[in-house]
Formats: C-alpha cells, sequence, structure tokens
C-alpha cells in the first residue's frame, strides 16, 4: 500500500474542500446580485489571491509548528505543503469558475453548484478512502458542510444585488 505523508493529504483536502466553498458561495452570491463580467472578475480575483494567501498561510504555519517543536512532525517539508495548498486551491476554484465562462449565464449558475457539489463529494469520497472510514459518510459530511456555503452565498447575493 502506498504510504501518503499525513501533512500533504491534509494540505491537498484543505485546498480543495476550502476553494471549493469559498469560491461557489462567492460565485453563486455574484451570479444572483450582478452581471457575468462582475462574476468572471471578482472570482478570478479572488482565486488568485486566495491560492497565493492559502498556500503562504500554510507554508507559515507548518513553518512555525516545526520551529516550535523543533522536530519534523512526519518528515513534511513546509514549503511542499504550502505549494500543494495553493495549487489544490487553485484548480478546485476553477471547477465552479469554467460553467460562468462556458455556459449561457442564465444556466451557469446551476452547473456551477452541481459540479462544485460534485467536486465536494468526490473529494470527500477520496478522503475516506485515504483515511480507511466510510467513504460514503466522509462524502456526505463534506458534501453538506460545503454545499450550505452555496446557499448562504445565494442568500447574500439576492439581499445586496447590485
Amino acid at each position: 500500500m502506498t504510504h501518503f505523508n499525513q501533512e500533504y493529504v491534509r494540505s491537498v483536502v484543505f485546498g480543495i474542500e476550502d476553494s471549493l466553498v469559498s469560491t461557489t458561495g462567492l460565485i453563486v452570491g455574484l451570479v444572483v446580485g450582478s452581471n457575468k463580467e462582475v462574476v468572471i472578475l471578482a472570482a478570478s480575483v479572488a482565486i488568485a489571491i486566495e491560492a497565493l494567501s492559502m498556500g503562504a498561510g500554510e507554508y507559515l504555519s507548518d513553518d512555525a509548528v516545526h520551529e516550535i517543536e523543533k522536530i519534523k512532525r512526519s518528515a513534511d517539508n513546509p514549503i511542499i505543503s504550502g505549494l500543494l495548498m495553493m495549487v489544490s486551491y487553485f484548480i478546485a476554484g476553477m471547477v465552479p469558475l469554467i460553467p460562468i465562462i462556458l455556459f449561457d449565464y442564465s444556466i451557469a449558475i446551476y452547473i456551477t453548484v452541481v459540479a462544485s457539489l460534485v467536486g465536494l463529494f468526490v473529494l470527500g469520497f477520496a478522503k475516506g478512502k485515504l483515511a480507511k472510514v466510510n467513504p460514503i459518510k466522509s462524502s456526505l459530511k463534506i458534501l453538506i458542510i460545503g454545499g450550505l456555503t452555496a446557499v448562504i452565498g445565494i442568500a447574500v447575493g439576492l439581499l445586496l444585488k447590485v
């Protein structure tokens, strides 16, 4: 069986989950409250900045823990953790944005939400398999928690519509 570095798996799962949740919430809120150009601009800026921010934050927090503990928990490298967080966040952020770019604006929100929910489900399933826990239960947990953000994003977008 292949051994996965726990810190690296954590970085990737955190990056994908956080990106799918926050980017989807942002995009669906913008879709119901503005126009396609605003959504693409705001989502692109958010994905780029948040990917860099999450990568830097992961690196700095990992590095701080290593300095404080004066040990390597599992021979992980804070730079690799940070890069994994950044790349996974960026790639996952494209999942809810690409439908907005490619499809008619009137149906793009539905495709965005479905694509993001599928992404969250797949992430939960993979995490369950890696952690050797029930993958369906793991999938549903991530799906439900992450899916609530889409609902909140839509509500905020409708309340603050421009």
